[in-house]
């Protein structure tokens, strides 16, 4: 089982919040390009398959990924866990899952809680950005992509305890009609 979703990463300032009595003034890169990951995380043992971009996250990348997945799969069953995104949920996207046999289950609109893999880009964005000074696109990516590379060895403990199975839901819950 793999959860899957695209993270946007942006050449912007990520600050950290620190209380001081003297006014600092930070640097910031120029311009807002875009650092497209389209990642599913294997959610037993934490491998990450990722297609990654400088564009948009199109459902050609989607089927891209679905390419590598299956490869990877072999002959075990494989289901991919998705958001609601228009490019994953398309006619394009349903074939390419369907010829290697790989189910796709899509939550509930909204429900970013029950993504595994939405922990692993807040993960990514505090240890490759947060506080962080990149001085061009070229170091931002690279900070990005050590990262992920990193997640097997360097992160592997702290990603023990964040990528567990207890999803937060909400008990008790009124749903009012519209």
């Amino acid at each position: 089982m793999y959860f899957v979703d695209a993270s946007h990463f942006v050449l912007a300032s990520f600050l950290g919040w620190v209380w001081c009595f003297v006014r600092l003034h930070v640097r910031a890169a120029s311009g807002r390009q875009r650092y497209n990951v389209l990642g599913a995380l294997n959610a037993v043992t934490h491998e990450l398959v990722t297609e990654i971009n400088t564009t948009y996250i199109t459902a050609t990348s989607v089927c891209a990924l679905l390419h590598k997945i299956a490869a990877i799969g072999g002959a075990l069953p494989i289901t991919l866990v998705l958001d609601n995104a228009r490019y994953q949920r398309c006619a394009l996207v349903e074939h390419a899952a369907k010829t290697p046999g790989i189910e796709l289950l899509f939550l509930p609109s909204y429900s970013p809680n029950l993504n595994l893999i939405e922990r692993l880009w807040k993960f990514v964005k505090k240890e490759a950005l947060n506080s962080r000074h990149h001085q061009d696109f070229k170091k931002f990516q690279e900070a990005v992509d050590r990262c992920l590379a990193d997640l097997p060895t360097k992160h592997r403990e702290k990603l023990a305890t964040l990528m567990t199975h207890n999803f937060q839901t909400w008990d008790n819950v009124s749903l009012l009609n519209a």
